[in-house]
């Protein structure tokens, strides 16, 4: 194998590490780390940032122990198929760049995960390894977030939520069948298991024992997941509701979705375009509208199964039930405020705060919080109403972007 310098492998495992979204949002520009960091780039060393606990952003050095892979799943860049460079830490060399770049107050954690060498066993235990050298030995406090292996031990994975902050297992794709199709050394069933697993020792990790006594925290932060986004022919309707089911059985954190992009040799099952970055969005923002505005995965994907990219899902389903209002601000119910297009939880949880002391009118919503824009056609108050908004033939053009001329270049 070739030895590489500390630098040169850096450059390698962080630009491997950029195709997992699990901790943090996507949708910014993709570096690649080979290019050079200029000035405010965070992407040349590895760096992503995410959000704690508490709700602070930090910056997290995110890197894979290891893009060597036995497995040869066909969405991945790092199969074993594959024809990328490779490159492997030590165990000492991430505790090394961790502390370092933590005393040179470029990160507050790490966010970890690897490729499978050897064997899940062999795997996790180096990462367990990592987590625990750098708590016991190095006295690290930082933040640490490991993507864990389905696959390995149990007792691996309890060990790994002793040392972690958040433990992530990705389900990969959204359907059992394209990851049988797409990557048929993995299981859907061990993969559902593992974080079954993960939920049931969080929760026993809170509860105290007869004598008060607490057992070690386990995952405070909880798990996430990820889901490929267009590498298989699974709808919005599709992705949103394995996405409810998850949250509804392991109680997980967060669903991260992850755009497919097209790789070199790919298999000829795979698509041969990426799909567009909007249709991610827009399934955050849905996932945001279960998880915060008591939404139900199947009312908010339409009978195409696929998600409006022109208008937000929260507008597009209020343009598909315009029967359902307008609403009255002075009288509506949290619940049925919360759908109106432009009001969000904050301004939504103000306005109940001052509808006990008077009567809202128009002029009120602005300092509210709410985006008026969006909220006029569905909503009646004193000082407003939508007269015929909601017959209005041409109501969802107010909002769609205007049609733009195509090139043929």
């Amino acid at each position: 194998m070739v030895q590489r310098t500390l630098t040169e492998k850096l450059a390698i495992l962080a630009d491997a590490a950029k195709y997992d979204a699990s901790c943090a949002s996507s949708g910014g520009e993709k570096r690649g780390s080979r290019d050079g960091a200029g000035l405010g780039s965070s992407g040349g060393s590895g760096i992503c940032h995410a959000y704690a606990p508490d709700g602070r952003c930090i910056s997290l050095l995110k890197i894979l122990m290891t893009n060597f892979c036995i497995y040869d799943c066909a969405y991945c860049v790092n199969r074993v198929s594959s024809r990328v460079e490779r490159a492997r830490f030590s165990v000492e060399e991430v505790v090394k760049l961790t502390i370092e770049f933590y005393r040179r107050n470029y990160i507050e954690g790490l966010f970890l995960s690897s490729g499978i060498i050897r064997s899940p066993d062999d795997t996790m235990t180096e990462m367990v390894r990592i987590a625990r050298t750098l708590r016991q030995r190095e006295n690290f406090r930082g933040y640490i977030h490991l993507k864990t292996i389905p696959d390995a031990a149990p007792e691996l994975i309890e060990e790994a939520g002793l040392w972690a902050d958040r433990l992530s297992i990705n389900v990969e794709l959204p359907t059992e069948q394209a990851l049988s199709q797409f990557a048929p050394e993995k299981s859907a069933q061990r993969i559902r298991a593992a974080m079954g697993d993960v939920r049931q020792r969080r929760e026993a990790g809170r509860e105290a024992s007869f004598r008060g006594k607490r057992p070690p925290r386990f995952a405070p932060a909880g798990q996430s997941t990820q889901m490929i986004v267009g590498a298989d022919a699974a709808k919005d309707a599709q992705i949103l509701q394995s996405a409810s089911t998850l949250y509804a059985s392991y109680k997980l954190g967060r669903v991260y979705y992850s755009a497919f992009s097209p790789i070199p040799d790919a298999s000829k099952a795979l698509p041969l375009i990426k799909p567009p970055l909007m249709r991610e969005h827009r399934l955050y923002q849905a996932d945001w509208l279960m998880r915060f505005y008591g939404f139900q995965a199947a009312e908010i994907a339409p009978p195409s199964g696929m998600l409006d990219l022109e208008v937000d899902p929260k507008l597009a389903w209020a343009l598909a039930h315009r029967d359902q209002f307008p609403v009255e601000v002075n009288r509506a119910s949290r619940e049925m405020l919360l759908r109106v297009p432009g009001f969000g939880t904050r301004s939504v949880d103000r306005m109940l705060a001052a509808r006990r002391h008077r009567t809202l009118r128009y002029e009120d919503l602005l300092p509210l919080g709410c985006v008026l824009k969006h909220a006029r056609p569905f909503i009646s108050l004193p000082g407003w109403s939508p007269r015929g908004m909601l017959d209005d033939a041409g109501l969802r053009a107010r909002f769609a972007p205007p049609p733009e001329q195509l090139s043929l270049f």
